[in-house]
């Protein structure tokens, strides 16, 4: 239904790409329907999973050995942020190129992936844009906000909750960035109020009742996990004090 603004052809022509994007962006179904003849290694498949965590030269293996050398798609990496090396080697030697899409940057960031050097470029895929959605309508996206599967729901609200659960679960849980899922839930809450606001993180750990650098940590994981981001001041002012 959405004809999205990015071009992913384009880009790939180029070079290899990181295409990251919170969950339920529609990043799995835009490569589906932009790239057919590609190889497509999904990372959600626990057999798959499984097979290339034991052996993440499985991959290099197999690529080497076929005749035609085409483009190559890893959904979800940071589901195994050990393929990233053998990437690297494959782009370096064989010129292959690589869309390698992720929900969440923090294992990409922290856990000491290899980033490739500047031989992928990093493109975001948001949820929809206003130049994406041809019966746009804004009270709808202020309100459920504007994920694909939700603008065109008849019960935006219920999968929302549903999403929140997932997110928790897949994202939170699985990755064990917090050490109280019960405090983090809360904060989530108070995090969904003070949107588009100046922050300030000792009073939002007054409510809470946590501390301020719990508070300044749950935002980056935020951040780390693709769910929102920071609008940073202009400080290049000279004559008054931004904000």
């Amino acid at each position: 239904m959405f004809i999205r603004v990015i071009d992913l052809r384009a880009i790939t022509e180029r070079k290899s790409v990181f295409l990251l994007g919170p969950r339920q962006t529609g990043k799995s179904f835009l490569l589906k329907h932009t790239f057919q003849d590609v190889i497509y290694y999904d990372l959600l498949k626990n057999d798959l999973f499984f097979r290339l965590s034991a052996n993440p030269s499985l991959i290099r293996e197999e690529l080497i050995a076929l005749k035609e050398k085409k483009l190559v798609i890893i959904d979800e990496i940071q589901k195994l942020p050990a393929l990233l090396n053998e990437v690297h080697y494959l782009i370096e030697n064989y010129e292959i190129k690589f869309i390698l899409t992720g929900s969440s940057a923090r294992k990409l960031k922290y856990g000491s992936a290899n980033l490739l050097g500047g031989r992928a470029l990093t493109r975001h895929l948001f949820p929809l844009t206003s130049a994406e959605i041809p019966d746009y309508k804004l009270e709808r996206i202020i309100n459920y906000g504007s994920l694909p599967a939700f603008y065109t729901s008849p019960d935006p609200y219920e999968d929302l909750e549903s999403y929140v659960g997932t997110y928790l679960k897949e994202e939170i849980v699985a990755e064990g960035v917090v050490r109280k899922l019960e405090h983090f839930t809360k904060f989530l809450r108070l995090a969904a109020l003070c949107d588009t606001e100046m922050l300030n993180y000792s009073n939002i750990a007054s409510d809470l009742g946590m501390p301020a650098k719990t508070i300044r940590e749950y935002f980056l994981i935020l951040e780390d996990t693709l769910i929102g981001s920071m609008l940073e001041p202009f400080t290049r002012t000279v004559k008054r004090k931004a904000i």
